[in-house]
């Protein structure tokens, strides 16, 4: 599979930009794939310059209802008019972050989107193919991120804390190999492998997925023994991870202590061959 990070918080040289948000683009021998749009149309920008052709996707799944990973979307639908765009069907909700200085700004997806027709709105399982496969439903709390503390949903119109029921993860499988891939890993990187697990029966041989150990909008990172015990539970399970965007620099110094090889970073720009 080739894997390539359109979209990332670093860039791998001064040949592209990068903001705050994630898009990877996957091809299989069966699929290619996008995971995510960033926030704006810079996924597209750096498309073109990687060699992706962006009408030829035939898949997206939106990984959660947050603009750094939805906001390309109204882009994506002026580029590519075949393509299954697979958001949860919570993903339309609204959602808010508090800022440090305490006002709230919404950070949800463009509510004019939604009767698209190539949006399919998915729930807790969605068979997309024989190789792709979605779900939800993470209810373990391990490691649970101390950012979430600031992101709400709206609710009877209240602010509620938010359970990330839209969080959404893809299981791709090419090759006899299997790839997990989440967004933002909200719902704690660990319950996901672990929701993973007790679905499929085993760890997946790959795991992409930012970790969320990085609060963007206050600057402050996970607790530094929480960010080790997570590495501890991670170098068990046999599974090469790659990582980037909401995960820190500060974070995955020490995850990268902890997991060795095990572990490799993701900046705009880079190619892997998996």
């Amino acid at each position: 599979m080739i894997l390539k990070t359109l979209v990332e918080n670093t860039v791998v040289s001064d040949d592209f930009r990068g903001e705050h948000g994630l898009s990877l683009y996957l091809e299989t021998k069966d699929h290619r794939i996008l995971m995510d749009v960033g926030e704006s149309s810079l996924y597209a920008e750096n498309a073109a310059k990687m060699q992706v052709d962006l009408t030829a996707v035939d898949t997206v799944v939106i990984s959660h209802a947050h603009y750094d990973h939805g906001g390309g979307l109204k882009h994506f639908l002026t580029k590519n008019h075949q393509a299954t765009i697979y958001v949860s069907a919570h993903g339309f909700e609204n959602y808010y972050a508090q800022k440090p200085d305490g006002e709230t700004k919404y950070i949800g997806m463009d509510k004019s989107l939604e009767k698209h027709p190539q949006i399919k709105l998915t729930g807790e399982r969605e068979k997309i193919s024989d190789a792709l496969e979605i779900f939800a439903g993470v209810s373990g709390r391990k490691f649970f991120p101390k950012g979430n503390q600031v992101l709400f949903k709206e609710k009877n119109t209240a602010l509620a804390p938010d359970k990330f029921v839209h969080e959404q993860n893809l299981v791709i499988r090419d090759k006899g190999r299997y790839f997990l891939l989440a967004g933002c890993a909200h719902n704690g990187i660990v319950n996901i492998v672990d929701q993973y697990l007790s679905l499929y029966g085993d760890f997946p041989d790959f795991v992409i997925s930012g970790f969320h150990l990085h609060n963007h909008s206050s600057g402050t990172d996970e607790d530094p023994e929480t960010v080790r015990r997570i590495g501890e539970a991670l170098v068990k399970t046999d599974t090469v991870y790659y990582t980037g965007h909401c995960t820190g620099k500060a974070s995955f110094q020490i995850l990268k202590e902890v997991m060795g090889d095990k572990i490799q970073n993701l900046s705009t720009g880079s190619i892997e061959q998996l």
